[in-house]
């Protein structure tokens, strides 16, 4: 699943025509990376949750066969939230394990990586995390040696454990037994469930991951991974791009 019903505000005046999701890197939009990212490690069925702009995205994107992929949408007439959206499209998940990516982020992961160890673990949900001295700043992420995430924003398990801080890369993979603690048709965080699944002895675990991560939330951030593309940092060519779109 691709979350891409955010409104971008911080991205405006270029998001008042143009969902963020559309917002071309090097020349082709910020979610078509995403989706050939998808499509490279195996995965060609995708949900993709709309609100802000939204017709254009499916518009643009249309069934997703002219990237070799099915795509279908959950409309959002009232932005849900990472949670909400998450949880109004449950009943497309069939009860398996989603992975779920913010649709303006950038990064180079092998995400085939990630199911592995998702499966390994054993984990009712997988958050890619990262090291970054400013970690508090993105809501920090406490996780321990044996890669079990403890708190999130300092909730979760209450007593004193040794962790390291890590941030939360907004690339997860869950199952939808976590949604139970979601309400229906209400705006909230999927980190709302991750909590409540720590609280209840739900294993959520963390995978580091230190390659290529940009968020393209603001204009300096939009500028930088623009010059990032142009320096090879990211690259279209490895994601197998020949679609028409």
């Amino acid at each position: 699943m691709i979350l891409a019903a955010g409104l971008g505000t911080r991205l405006r005046p270029l998001t008042d025509t143009t969902p963020k999701p559309l917002l071309p890197v090097a020349g082709t939009p910020m979610i078509v990376w995403n989706l050939l990212l998808l499509r490279r490690h195996g995965i060609r069925d995708v949900i993709i949750n709309l609100h802000h702009l939204g017709t254009m995205i499916s518009q643009a994107l249309e069934d997703g066969s002219a990237l070799g992929m099915r795509i279908v949408y959950s409309h959002e007439p009232v932005i849900l939230g990472t949670g909400g959206g998450i949880k109004q499209a449950e009943p497309y998940f069939k009860g398996e394990p989603i992975l779920v990516l913010n649709g303006d982020t950038l990064f180079e992961l092998d995400l085939g990586a990630v199911m592995a160890f998702h499966h390994k673990q054993q984990a009712a949900a997988t958050l890619v995390l990262r090291k970054d001295p400013e970690a508090a700043r993105w809501g920090l992420v406490e996780v321990t040696d044996h890669a079990e995430v403890v708190r999130i924003t300092g909730r979760g398990l209450s007593e004193p454990t040794a962790t390291s801080a890590r941030m939360f890369a907004g690339i997860h993979i869950l199952h939808p037994r976590l949604l139970r603690y979601l309400p229906v048709g209400q705006e909230c965080s999927i980190i709302d469930a991750y909590v409540k699944g720590i609280q209840d002895g739900e294993r959520i675990v963390g995978f580091d991951f230190d390659g290529f991560w940009s968020d393209v939330g603001t204009p300096e951030r939009y500028a930088q991974v623009e010059r990032d593309a142009r320096a090879g940092l990211l690259s279209l060519s490895a994601r197998q791009v020949g679609s028409s779109i």
